[in-house]
């Protein structure tokens, strides 16, 4: 309600609270409440209160159970941080506390894969700390951290045009942009609850929110390289989608398609239908997940689609709720996902651009139609491939109340949201043709989706060829990001210990040196504690004092 007050009036809140004063200087607290920061913070809250209300059961085995939900409730407080923030140190504190506690929680089941993921995603994002921290330094320059009052008025400044720079690779690291992207699908090993809240609806978006905050001061050469990259990102995670056989995954390698999706538009001048795609996708991407959780529980921690199917026969409500996400994840007509998708869609149809851009969309959202129904394929229909020994039944109450109460939200949003956030129109003329584009895609999407997912006689598949590795494996870059990287500092590192700690260098250097003094000199033959040498010197002793008298 405070939102849409804000948004009506069109009110800005600006809040200072004074920390402590030393003399002079006022240590000082800013927190910005406009409309944006204020519907976006009741999206989180509420998505976060169903996954909370979702773990009581989920986790319900778990010994550590309180500890798992006071981390998520750290998770909160810092996205909170972040979104109501006008101050790049505040945001830093905000967005350091996301990278912190969204790493805690990837390595929170120890085992290796675990700790290899959450040192991936930690360090992934490390870049974008840095970045921001780099930008924190040249923002000195004008003489306050507020970044919101120098946007405009400085855009053709060098400096803002560096501090955009930085803020965009900030981004890119937090919202698993290409060549960054490999961390998001390896985040999945976190539980199901996790990936709901935080690699869906907050922690990945608050690279898309940070640059909707900025993108009044990006340089049309900035943000044509974001459209590129991001176009790039959207194309590469749908297609690896229509690889992958972990559950978990490939609703991950969706959520990077939407992130792709969203900059996309930002890149194109529409930051308004980016934050209205964002909030949209938050809410039915965590009902999906949510769903994929119900799945996995009843399955006895099983992920992979090809031992699932017929489970609309076991669980009716969780693959209603399944189906009813993935069609608004498709842009099916008059779902939640249609008006902000179809609206992004026939926007930068309408730009003058080129027929890169125009392919990438338009085949996005087809692979976008296919992976949703290969899932859909794979899970909901067909034979039953688990074991026999099962108990698929919708019996927990709690995850089926939590889901319960983001299906409402997930169904009528998209329509509400529309009347509400754009008080002027859009205008939109295009050709019949290009109109039904969208539409035409979605169901050739459907249709590839099923050839490639079928089975012939023979128990081939269509997808499973030569090429389905590299697609799968988002184009290498998970072993580039992470051997690519370090394996030539490992290989000088294995050369220096070999030449210099355990080589000829240490032979005939220290080491040896030290050995010879050791046998040579006198005191070292003095210091060894045998008797005779203490008569002798004794002895010695005594002849001198004879000497001297």
């Amino acid at each position: 309600m405070i939102s849409i007050n804000l948004m009506i009036k069109d009110y800005v809140y600006i809040i200072e609270y004074n920390f402590i004063i030393l003399n002079s200087i006022n240590f000082v607290y800013i927190i910005l409440m406009d409309w944006m920061s204020s519907m976006f913070m009741s999206f989180v809250l509420f998505i976060s209160s169903m996954v909370i209300y979702y773990s009581e059961e989920y986790m319900g085995g778990d010994l550590n159970k309180n500890r798992f939900i006071l981390l998520v409730v750290m998770f909160v407080i810092s996205m909170m941080l972040m979104i109501m923030s006008p101050n790049l140190v505040s945001i830093l504190l905000g967005w350091d506390g996301l990278g912190l506690v969204s790493y805690s929680l990837v390595i929170y089941y120890q085992n290796i894969k675990s700790f290899n993921a959450g040192m991936l995603t930690a360090l992934s994002n490390r870049i974008g700390d840095v970045a921001l921290l780099m930008s924190i330094a040249w923002m000195l320059n004008y003489g306050s951290w507020n970044f919101i009052f120098y946007l405009e008025i400085m855009k053709e400044d060098f400096i803002m045009q560096l501090i955009s720079y930085l803020i965009v690779l900030a981004a890119m690291t937090k919202s698993a942009q290409i060549p960054f992207s490999s961390w998001l699908p390896a985040a999945m090993a976190a539980p199901t609850p996790v990936s709901s809240l935080v690699h869906s609806s907050t922690l990945v978006t608050a690279g898309v929110y940070l640059l909707i905050r900025f993108n009044f001061a990006f340089s049309p050469f900035l943000l044509n390289l974001l459209l590129f990259i991001s176009s790039m990102t959207m194309f590469m995670s749908g297609l690896g989608a229509n690889f992958e056989f972990d559950l978990k995954k490939v609703i991950a390698l969706s959520t990077l398609s939407q992130l792709g999706l969203m900059m996309s538009i930002l890149a194109l001048g529409g930051y308004k239908l980016a934050f209205f795609h964002l909030l949209i996708h938050a809410l039915f991407k965590a009902l999906l997940f949510m769903c994929a959780g119900n799945i996995i529980h009843l399955m006895g921690n099983c992920q992979d689609i090809r031992y699932m199917g017929g489970l609309i026969n076991n669980l009716p409500l969780t693959c209603t709720y399944f189906n009813i996400c993935n069609w608004s994840l498709c842009g099916i007509p008059f779902m939640s996902g249609f008006y902000s998708k179809d609206l992004i869609v026939e926007f930068m149809s309408m730009n003058i651009l080129n027929i890169y851009i125009y392919f990438v969309f338009y085949l996005s959202i087809g692979l976008t139609a296919a992976y949703s129904f290969r899932l859909t394929y794979y899970t909901l229909t067909g034979n039953f491939n688990f074991i026999s020994v099962n108990s698929l039944m919708e019996s927990s109450k709690i995850m089926l109340m939590g889901m319960s109460g983001l299906i409402y939200i997930v169904i009528f949003s998209g329509g509400i949201f529309n009347w509400l956030m754009f008080d002027n129109l859009i205008f939109i003329c295009l050709p019949i043709l290009m109109k039904f584009l969208t539409l035409f895609m979605i169901m050739l999407g459907i249709w590839i989706g099923y050839e490639v997912s079928k089975f012939n006689m023979m128990y081939n598949l269509l997808s499973n060829n030569v090429y389905s590795f590299f697609f799968s494996s988002m184009w290498n870059m998970p072993y580039l990001s992470t051997l690519g990287v370090n394996f030539l500092p490992i290989k000088l590192g294995e050369m220096y210990i070999k030449v210099f700690d355990q080589g000829w260098l240490e032979y005939y250097g220290g080491q040896n040196l030290f050995n010879f003094l050791k046998k040579m000199t006198f005191i070292q033959f003095m210091s060894i504690n045998h008797l005779k040498i203490y008569f002798l010197m004794l002895l010695i002793w005594m002849m001198f004092l004879l000497i001297q008298i």
